[in-house]
């Protein structure tokens, strides 16, 4: 293997491991969220509009991360900064 197809195989690698990772950790983080939200409209019926756009706030804050983990993978797979360093130096 050349050092072309190890950069290409290193970054799709490395793209599935960012997408699965922050995936997990957003969806975790989201399903907590709104467990405890929804915990707390049960006790409190009444402040029932606060709790869901404070909610709706933290979710996209919490989403930010998987959204930074998707541009991330992006990067690797279509704009690695490696890829035209490598291919010079291989003679490409």
């Amino acid at each position: 293997m050349d050092n072309v197809s190890i950069i290409g195989a290193v970054s799709i690698i490395a793209s599935g491991l960012t997408m699965a990772i922050g995936s997990i950790g957003s969806a975790l983080g989201e399903a907590r969220a709104l467990a405890q939200a929804l915990s707390s409209i049960a006790q409190q019926p009444d402040e029932t509009n606060n709790i869901t756009r404070t909610l709706f706030v933290g979710m996209a804050m919490v989403e930010s991360t998987a959204i930074y983990c998707f541009v991330v993978s992006m990067i690797l797979i279509f704009a690695n900064p490696f890829w035209e360093h490598v291919v010079s130096r291989a003679g490409g």
